[in-house]
């Protein structure tokens, strides 16, 4: 994707940007000057302002220089109201100034072990060493900072070329890049994602040969990975990427499966294809509020479930009964492997567990029950359901698409009806534990547990029951169990 803007136009309007955030560049550089050191700010920042995409308020800034660790600190103790060394056997050291929160790192020259992604850290000497360990050139550009502000552009690896290009790729080979850190190969397909790059040939027959090497990888990084994927502008390119070049089938297995083979005699969809469609649809249904990571996962993972439901059925069609419950339960699994939070894996798996609900509902023969139902096992991720049950919907079929979507109006309109009636967002028995405890005489246990869902299950069925109706269902209910007369 070659860009018409030209260098000295998009160089122009990266100086703009970074201007904006001029107070403390200035700042910054003045102290590292006033003490005879080197400042840049690399990476991100760099790339995002000359993409035109640099925002002052989000964006975190990122520095290099030539001053050692101990000598950052003496520097730094004065002018930061705060800093944290976490990071300091590895040259960074992070400081805080009003609300912005810096990273500074000394240059570095590292070496890797090969089997973990832990550098042996070595301190280098100058920029050019520092930015040839980077991950893509595009990410090695860098930008002197001194007390007036940021101002010579710096790019010895003619990252601004790849940049104008839309290209991904590495300031050393690739296998050297990634034998250093796999984890860079994950990073190649978050940057298609983001940034609608492409990666360069020679990084892709990389990525093909060396995808097994991410098994190096903490889960909690390509957990991190996967999210920013995902947030991406268009994460189908990125998800596109991984699972053409076997980086997938390390970490995300069930995405790949589901290209199942098609033949001519059991005509089906592509569910890997469906499913990048209905994350796509999904994306669109998001409105103002933004990215949502959860609607995005259960979107992509909706029918994971698929390829080990397939039956070929007698008449030549294809099945694939329950599997919502086999996907549910695929998702809580790799969702475990990757040590996302519960909260995160009970939401993407009850979503994936709910997608294929509302089919039951036909054209509006749900019962006020089912409504209920289906609004109580929903929960909080009601409105998200609402969407990837929306978004779900990829037929060609324009005719069966419209009753499709009409009648998830009629069944929202009718969510609406009941919850203007009856407090459908908190659905809960007409009696309480203590109060079914006084009228039954027993003591806190499992019994009075057993007396809720059994209330709560009438509340599901027939709505709200006045008080004294309620009453008198427990009590029948006690009876018919055989407990002590009441």
């Amino acid at each position: 994707m070659s860009d018409p803007i030209s260098d000295a136009e998009r160089l122009a309007t990266a100086q703009v940007a970074l201007n904006r955030r001029g107070d403390v560049l200035r700042d910054l550089g003045r102290v590292f000057a006033d003490n005879g050191h080197e400042l840049y700010l690399v990476g991100g920042p760099v790339r995002d302002a000359l993409l035109g995409r640099f925002d002052p308020d989000k964006n975190d800034l990122d520095f290099t220089t030539d001053a050692r660790p101990e000598q950052m600190q003496r520097v730094l103790r004065g002018w930061g109201d705060a800093l944290w060394d976490t990071g300091i056997e590895f040259g960074t050291l992070g400081v805080g100034k009003g609300e912005d929160r810096l990273e500074i790192t000394t240059f570095r020259a590292d070496t890797y072990d090969k089997v973990s992604r832990n550098p042996e850290v070595r301190f280098g000497d100058n920029l050019a060493d520092d930015l040839v360990r980077r991950d893509f050139t595009v990410n090695a550009m860098a930008v002197r900072v001194t007390a007036d502000g940021p101002t010579e552009f710096l790019d010895p690896l003619d990252g601004l070329s790849a940049l104008r290009d839309g290209v991904l790729d590495t300031p050393a080979a690739p296998e050297v890049s990634f034998g250093d850190d796999p984890l860079r190969m994950l990073r190649a397909a978050r940057f298609v994602s983001q940034l609608g790059f492409t990666v360069a040939p020679r990084v892709r027959r990389a990525l093909e040969e060396m995808s097994s090497q991410l098994s190096r990888i903490t889960a909690e990084r390509v957990a991190a990975e996967l999210d920013k994927l995902l947030l991406g502008a268009d994460p189908v390119a990125g998800l596109d990427l991984m699972v053409d070049t076997g980086l997938g089938e390390v970490v995300l297995p069930e995405v790949g499966a589901m290209r199942m083979a098609i033949d001519e005699h059991h005509q089906h969809k592509d569910v890997y294809q469906h499913s990048l469609t209905v994350l796509r649809q999904a994306m669109d249904l998001e409105g103002a509020d933004g990215p949502d990571l959860v609607l995005r996962w259960a979107a992509l993972l909706h029918d994971i479930g698929k390829p080990a439901t397939r039956r070929h059925e007698p008449d030549g069609g294809v099945s694939f009964h329950h599997h919502e419950v086999v996907g549910a339960k695929m998702t809580r699994k790799r969702m475990r492997e990757l040590k996302y939070s519960k909260q995160m894996i009970s939401d993407v798996s009850q979503l994936v567990y709910l997608h294929l609900r509302f089919h039951g509902y036909g054209d509006g023969r749900w019962t006020d029950s089912a409504v209920r139902r289906y609004v109580t096992d929903a929960g909080p991720l009601l409105t998200r359901l609402h969407k990837l049950v929306r978004a779900d919907c990829t037929t060609r079929n324009k005719r069966r698409a419209a009753r499709l979507q009409a009648n998830y109006d009629d069944l929202e309109r009718r969510i609406q009806d009941l919850a203007a009636r009856e407090d459908l967002a908190r659905v809960r028995p007409d009696i309480d534990g203590n109060e079914i405890m006084k009228i039954l005489g027993i003591p806190p246990g499992p019994q009075v547990g057993q007396a809720w869902n059994h209330l709560k299950e009438l509340r599901l069925d027939r709505g709200p029951l006045d008080h004294d109706e309620a009453v008198e269902e427990l009590v029948r209910w006690w009876n018919e169990r055989g407990g002590p007369r009441v």
